[in-house]
């Protein structure tokens, strides 16, 4: 079988490798178990390998090379006017080599290739939709049509589309679907932590305005001045990390929070394993990833109220759902930081329902959709 991806993870050639993002390597990995050769379509790069790149483990792999584009500015918009029509000629090429399609959605690429497998309506199909799903949710024109798109019956045949949450209204299209980090052998005995001081906070992410890691910062300053003994370290890179180590200093907030970049699977599942609270007050998500991690370890997520976030935590059953009042917010960790027995039945919760999606279930579950 022919397996052929369309995504917008930028990606880079070394030794005859492929390599990207390794969260989405190590996903697609699971696919490329079932499929004969593989064609990728995707932006082609020259970035710097580092810990959070990996390569694909497959013998026979194609590459078609595709233009990232954007619309921000007038001079995006006459590139992508050359861009948009090369890109939909190789994305149907190589969709007319495929037995299966695989869209990585929602961005500029899966929005292209979306629009192209039309074509295909006998091809089987399926598309990661990996961000917020929620029909209700406010988002650019360009994400609410690839929605519609991929959930009309009529133009989008033979197709799955993976998509985080339970939504009502959807068309048999749309399956409710997980993604996993951990596998079976991973499930070793976890017991909560003592909410002994210094309490222990996470931030893991990206270092960007949408996932407010300076908020992340402001709200365990705020539990510093109520006299708590806190400590958080943030786990990432990004466009704000020079800002956010200016605001660091400038509170003189340096020690008790400490920015740590970038670091292996394997060393973050220590910090998951010893650390009390995952902070991630983020604007948007998809099924955020972290916060199954951390609920894996027992480490509590202590995150906004996004996408299928609430029913990930069972409404606050699991951890703690930010509002947008930080005083509240504040006051939430404050009361759950001094009852020791609260926070075991969540965490419990939360290592008993996290520990559902493994990698094995994941890859069983793949197998039958391949």
């Amino acid at each position: 079988m022919t397996f052929c991806i369309i995504t917008h993870v930028p990606h880079v050639e070394k030794n005859g490798q492929f390599y990207a993002y390794s969260p989405y390597v190590n996903e697609m990995n699971i696919w490329l178990q079932f499929a004969d050769k593989v064609i990728i379509v995707a932006p082609k790069s020259d970035f710097e390998l580092n810990s959070i790149h990996a390569s694909y483990q497959h013998a026979t792999i194609q590459f078609v090379a595709i233009e990232k584009f954007h619309t921000l500015s007038f001079a995006a918009l006459l590139n992508s006017i050359i861009a948009i029509p090369i890109n939909c000629w190789r994305i149907f090429k190589a969709m007319q080599q495929a037995n299966h399609i695989h869209l990585r959605c929602p961005g500029n690429i899966g929005l292209l290739g979306s629009c192209v497998q039309i074509a295909f309506p006998k091809k089987k199909k399926t598309a990661k939709y990996a961000g917020n799903w929620n029909p209700q949710a406010k988002q650019p024109l360009s994400y609410r049509f690839q929605k519609w798109l991929l959930n009309n019956t009529f133009l989008t045949k033979n197709m799955q589309v993976l998509v985080y949450g339970k939504w009502s209204n959807q068309s048999k299209n749309i399956k409710p679907f997980f993604t996993a980090t951990y596998n079976e052998s991973d499930k070793i005995a976890i017991e909560a932590r003592k909410l002994t001081e210094p309490l222990k906070f996470i931030f893991v992410g990206t270092l960007a305005i949408g996932k407010q890691p300076l908020y992340a910062i402001q709200l365990v300053q705020l539990l510093h001045q109520k006299g708590f003994n806190v400590k958080l370290a943030i786990y990432g890179e990004g466009v704000e990390k020079e800002v956010l180590q200016s605001y660091i200093n400038d509170t003189n907030a340096n020690e008790f929070v400490h920015l740590e970049g970038n670091i292996t699977k394997q060393i973050m599942q220590l910090k998951y394993q010893e650390s009390h609270f995952l902070l991630l007050p983020s604007k948007s998500e998809g099924w955020p990833k972290v916060v199954a991690e951390a609920m894996f370890w027992g480490c509590l997520p202590v995150v906004t109220p996004v996408s299928c976030v609430p029913f990930i935590l069972d409404y606050g059953k699991r951890g703690v759902l930010l509002n947008e009042n930080v005083e509240e917010n504040v006051m939430q960790i404050q009361n759950l930081c001094q009852n020791q027995q609260v926070y075991n039945e969540k965490v419990t919760a939360a290592i008993q329902w996290s520990r559902q999606f493994t990698t094995d279930v994941f890859e069983s579950e793949i197998k039958k959709m391949m």
